[in-house]
Parts: structure tokens; sequence; C-alpha cells
């Protein structure tokens, strides 16, 4: 059994002229990933690796929800896979997961992200918001197996407040 968390990035800002790359979360976007951490810590995944993209808004999302979780940095990385709007780069990065792993938290983007719930996933989504979180469930043992699975979960940040 292998299950991925996927975390869209928190709500970020516009107000700066800064590249996608570098845009900053806003205020409510902190807020959001804080109470999506809380969540995931009380309800005590047993996560084993975790992955964001490099854009900002991204990492900073997954550091707030890494460290509310308690999570073991050293179990973290970046990877460009991740920076993906469309999902494809998502799904050949899971593909690409070493089996040892049984849970991954994935923190990036839409309409990647979206998509990815979509296609993997047995419960259809218009759309992630900022923050949201999608648990999916998949009858495998190798990544590189990775097709349709369960949706155990969907929580929005709207949900926690």
């Amino acid at each position: 059994m292998k299950t991925v968390i996927f975390i869209r990035h928190g709500k970020s800002s516009w107000d700066l002229e800064v590249s996608d790359r570098d845009r900053p979360l806003k205020e409510r976007g902190i807020k959001d990933a804080y109470l999506v951490g809380e969540y995931l810590y009380a309800i005590n995944k047993d996560i084993t690796a975790a992955y964001a993209s490099p854009a900002n808004r991204a990492l900073h999302t997954a550091i707030i929800v890494l460290k509310t979780i308690g999570f073991n940095l050293q179990n973290f990385s970046v990877s460009n896979d991740l920076y993906d709007f469309s999902g494809e780069s998502v799904l050949q990065f899971l593909k690409k997961l070493e089996n040892k792993h049984d849970c991954v938290l994935v923190f990036g983007h839409n309409h990647a992200f979206t998509e990815m719930v979509n296609k993997l996933g047995n419960t259809y989504l218009d759309n992630l918001p900022t923050a949201g979180m999608a648990i999916l469930n998949f009858d495998i043992e190798n990544w590189t197996n990775i097709t349709k699975g369960k949706t155990e979960k969907l929580i929005f940040p709207k949900e926690l407040r």
C-alpha cells in the first residue's frame, strides 16, 4: 500500500513585482498552512519523505507544515519536477519514488494537483484550493505501478477555520 498526500501551496501574494517562482505567501496562506499542518499532525500519518516545488510559495508552505507535524527535515527535498502545472511531471516524479517510502507528502501547484487528484483518485474535484490537501491510497508495492487509487480524504482550509 502506498499513500500520496498532495498539498497545494498556500494563498500567494501578487503585490510584489517578482517572478512566478519568487511569489511569497500572503498572511492567509501562512495561517492556512498552519491549519493544514495541525490537521495532518492530528491524523498521524507515517510520512517517510516529503518533497516540494522550488517555488517560494510552495517551499514556504512545506516548511510551515513540516515543522508543524514535527517532520525530520533530513527527509525533505526540493524537486523541479513539482514546479509543474499540467500534472505530467508530477506523475513521472511519483513513478520514480523509492519503494521504501510508503507514505509521501508533496507540495506543489494547480492545475497539476487538481489533475492528479482527479486522475489518480476516485473522487472528482473541481479545484484543489490553496493550502488544500488530498490524501490518496494505492494498492501497489512499487511506485512505478501507480494508477487509479482511492481518495481517502480531501481537506480544505476553510473547513478548518
